[in-house]
């Protein structure tokens, strides 16, 4: 299944996508159990298959065998909205955690000149961050350095709590793609990361949540990059230092991950800040990721104002 956040006017659902037909997944099974003659199909649809994608994962592995017999029921009875009649917003939108990963292929790692990590370095994004699929990436006056990495995330699908790597795919819910946008001047004013991480709209995510079912393995997937047209970045998940089944262990033992918690596993090597010469990302701009049994999220940078402007008090 491809989970979607659709937009409608004022009002974000959950759906799923099967070719440029939408579906709106609670609205559709609230109609199969009134057809199967269900007294409380409104209150059961809620707590099932509810319209939230969080919500939905936090339901589990039933709620997505029900939300699979309502994509079935909506094709079926014509239940469908045309894609071009709505705005496909990011999968998960306000997640409780995105954690992202740095330094995990191999060869990002030698551009970047440093040495193999024995452990996962991670760092954090936030909500602000999320945009979707059809959304332009901001590109404001505050940083000039505005850099791109193509990034394969999975979802965490139940709560997670020190997890073995043999067990560590009963966690995941699904797969999806993730442009870490970094503003490398704001990254590397300190020694920590976050403020060059953290820019809002610096998460384009989607364009939908494949589900695990369709991917059994998720590390043999081609991942690229281009911008305009030029490739700038391509690998493979197999050459990931630490895989998933690794960081639902390793991250699980620090924290308790919950549905809807998402993953950035890493960015492979030929991002523009370790090219020669440096190159970063203009207004105008059009950056286009492919994964390998996902799809492709493209969007478009923008200029756009800002109305603060920070100087450091140390000048």
């Amino acid at each position: 299944m491809k989970m979607i956040n659709y937009r409608l006017g004022d009002v974000v659902r959950a759906g799923c996508i099967v070719d440029n037909q939408v579906i709106d997944l609670h609205q559709a099974y609230v109609a199969r159990l009134r057809a199967k003659g269900c007294p409380r199909a409104e209150q059961l649809a809620a707590a099932l298959v509810p319209p939230n994608t969080i919500e939905l994962l936090e339901g589990g592995e039933k709620s997505l065998e029900e939300a699979q017999k309502a994509v079935e029921f909506a094709l079926e009875n014509g239940l469908v909205i045309d894609r071009a009649n709505v705005k496909i917003e990011a999968p998960i939108l306000k997640p409780n955690k995105i954690v992202c990963v740095g330094h995990n292929y191999r060869e990002h790692i030698l551009e970047m000149k440093r040495e193999l990590p024995e452990y996962p370095v991670i760092f954090a994004k936030f909500s602000n961050t999320i945009i979707g699929p059809e959304d332009n990436i901001p590109l404001p006056p505050i940083t000039s350095q505005l850099d791109y990495e193509a990034e394969f995330a999975f979802v965490i699908g139940k709560r997670a709590r020190n997890v073995k790597q043999a067990e560590a795919l009963e966690y995941v819910a699904g797969y999806t793609i993730v442009n870490d946008v970094t503003a490398r001047d704001l990254q590397r004013r300190t020694i920590q990361w976050l403020q060059g991480k953290t820019l809002d709209g610096s998460a384009p995510m989607g364009p939908w949540l494949v589900t695990k079912d369709e991917i059994p393995d998720p590390h043999s997937l081609e991942i690229s990059l281009s911008v305009n047209g030029e490739e700038r970045q391509r690998s493979n998940t197999k050459n990931l230092v630490f895989n998933v089944h690794y960081l639902v262990e390793f991250l699980s033992h620090i924290m308790t991950l919950e549905p809807g918690d998402v993953i950035c596993t890493g960015t492979p090597g030929g991002v523009g800040v370790a090219r020669n010469p440096q190159v970063f990302l203009q207004h105008g701009d059009v950056v286009r990721i492919e994964v390998e049994r996902i799809g492709v999220l493209e969007n478009r940078v923008a200029a756009v104002p800002s109305q603060v402007e920070v100087e450091s008090s140390c000048r």
